[in-house]
């Protein structure tokens, strides 16, 4: 990380200083915001194109926002955040941070961004914790120095044999792949973070709530309030503008429909039968240049990979194709694996084509639902979606009007009419889940990098996390 310049060798350079700058000329002074953070898919994390994540994503528009550079470094563990702070070898932190009381002592929160409720988590098939006495007796473990650890010694007050163990090494994301595979009893997660690993990790459940409403904010260090007042601006201006909708939507709008025998089943034919496919997905994908683990996640979406698959209305192959789509992009055998999984590719291709104007990743959404629903029916969702005044080019807000094409008084005033409108939605969350999922099984697998698009798209969801050192202009 680099460091801060002493602040007096500022002062001297620019001959204009009579006293110590507040935090946010120093910012200016510098041309750059220094950000901490921690490495998860709830923060920060390296994807196909380089940093992304919804922390990432706050902090470079609160970059852009002071018109300054954003350095944005990750620490090892997450227990070294708000020391590096109070210190001052950052201006603030971007980490999911809980405001508690005992951290408010050390650090200044800035405006709330996002709420959550906090659980413990348990594994299905055993006991639902349901009060601070079900955890005495139990292994329980939570990573070091976090808002869980906090609120379960509160808790000791009332329970004074509960006994749990800080980890300072472990990530949530191992916490809950230990607990679903019985390795330790319980663990605590915000809801966030649970809804992300729930994909990864299906037998895991949230039991005994110990905060309703949470409130993750940047932590500041206790030194003026200017840099705060113009964090609560841009908050405010975000806020407003959709923008922080838009950026949560991203990282989250597709985990709230989970499927617990789909995931446990993709996590089986993970093994089984992707292996005979792999190839034919990695060389289809390379071909239009996207991530071969979505088509294979939009393939198992279609038809859970068989190639024999036949649905009432004729659609056939691994990518069930129709007949027509099989004649416009050429494929002359629908259950030939190869060939229907190149149409496959072929058409989502055109599809995000049709959708040039639409920024990433709002455009492969669109291009996933119109290969679900077709082209014309995502556009009838779209007029109405402007129609309210609202933009027509962002997937979270046309998502919400999809299922009016179902609807006699919305589907009447559209150019074509009635649509299944609940599926594309479900389409893509699907989706999204599934290539979640297929990126963490890949990469927990063979360690390998993610590979770099070939047009240039942004990258989709979760990846795993990398250390890295991001240097951006705004």
């Amino acid at each position: 990380m680099t460091r801060f310049l002493p602040v007096m060798t500022l002062c001297a350079a620019l001959a204009t200083c009579s006293q110590a700058p507040t935090l946010l000329e120093e910012v200016r002074l510098l041309g750059e915001l220094r950000v901490l953070t921690s490495e998860s898919p709830t923060t920060f994390y390296q994807g196909p194109r380089g940093p992304m994540g919804p922390e990432f994503e706050l902090a470079r528009g609160f970059a852009q926002f002071l018109g300054v550079a954003l350095q944005m470094d990750s620490v090892e563990q997450f227990h070294e955040l708000l020391p590096r702070v109070e210190i001052g070898r950052a201006h603030m932190a971007a980490a999911g941070l809980t405001v508690t009381n005992q951290r408010s002592l050390r650090v200044t929160f800035g405006p709330a961004y996002q709420t959550v409720t906090q659980h413990v988590v348990y594994r299905r098939g055993t006991r639902r914790p349901r009060s601070v006495q079900d955890l005495v007796g139990k292994k329980v473990e939570v990573i070091a120095a976090s808002s869980f650890a906090e609120r379960l010694r509160g808790l000791q007050q009332e329970a004074p044999d509960l006994v749990f163990t800080e980890n300072p090494a472990a990530d949530v994301a191992e916490l809950l792949v230990a607990v679903n595979e019985r390795h330790i009893d319980y663990t605590v997660a915000d809801s966030n973070q649970f809804e992300i690993y729930r994909n990864l990790a299906p037998e895991i459940r949230p039991g005994l709530m110990l905060a309703e409403r949470d409130d993750l904010a940047w932590a500041f260090p206790r030194r003026d309030n200017s840099l705060i007042r113009e964090a609560e601006r841009y908050i405010e201006f975000i806020n407003k503008s959709g923008e922080l909708k838009r950026i949560l939507d991203r990282y989250y709008g597709h985990t709230g429909q989970f499927d617990y025998v789909g995931t446990r089943r993709l996590i089986r034919d993970y093994g089984a039968k992707l292996p005979d496919y792999r190839p034919m997905f990695e060389d289809a994908a390379a071909a239009i240049g996207m991530d071969w683990r979505l088509l294979a996640a939009i393939g198992y979406q279609e038809s859970l990979w068989d190639p024999d698959a036949v649905s009432p209305t004729g659609v056939r192959g691994i990518m069930m194709l129709t007949e027509k789509t099989a004649d416009y992009i050429g494929v002359e055998d629908r259950v030939d694996p190869a060939q229907s999984i190149a149409g496959g590719a072929d058409y989502i291709s055109r599809m995000k084509a049709r959708f040039a104007e639409i920024r990433e990743p709002d455009r492969t959404w669109f291009a996933l639902a119109a290969y679900n629903i077709g082209y014309a029916h995502v556009q009838d969702a779209r007029a109405l979606t402007r129609d309210q005044g609202l933009n027509a080019d962002a997937w979270v807000h046309v998502r919400e009007h999809f299922e009016k094409l179902s609807q006699a008084r919305w589907y009447r005033q559209t150019r074509h009419g009635y649509a299944p409108g609940w599926e594309p939605v479900r389409y893509v969350e699907n989706v999204r889940n599934y290539y979640d999922i297929l990126v963490w099984l890949t990469l927990k697998e063979s360690g390998e990098s993610e590979p770099e698009p070939e047009d240039g798209d942004e990258p989709l969801t979760v990846a795993a996390a990398r250390s890295a050192t991001i240097n951006e202009t705004g």
